[in-house]
């Protein structure tokens, strides 16, 4: 029995992680990194608190939205949780390296889900 996860040959998963970079599907990010589906680019943030344009526009196109806050586990205020409630999608804060593990096996599974992540 074949158990391979069919993945969207577009959709863009983390191949590796280091101090200072990701690579994502063949592509080096040397700063803060979004990635949804077919999509990784720039995360233009100072701190995974942040919800800009970016975060914004993920709404109605996922469920949930994983922040990789650094080499530590960070707690997202309650104040801060509400702010993403509104967004429609669920918001699981992670040290990086979690996240991004978590985002592959998610994105394999067939899930609907983004990864924001802070450099470790």
């Amino acid at each position: 029995m074949d158990i391979t996860p069919l993945v969207t040959p577009d959709f863009k998963l983390i191949q590796s992680y280091a101090a200072g970079m990701f690579r994502v599907s063949g592509e080096v990010y040397e700063c803060p990194v979004l990635i949804c589906g077919d999509n990784a680019e720039e995360w233009r943030v100072l701190s995974f608190l942040d919800v800009n344009d970016q975060i914004k526009a993920l709404s109605g196109f996922i469920d949930v939205l994983l922040i990789g806050a650094g080499s530590t586990f960070s707690v997202l205020p309650p104040s801060q949780r509400a702010v993403f409630a509104g967004l429609g999608f669920t918001v699981e804060v992670m040290d990086t390296p979690a996240a991004c593990r978590t985002y592959n096996v998610l994105t394999a599974e067939g899930r609907q889900v983004a990864a924001a992540l802070i450099l470790v």
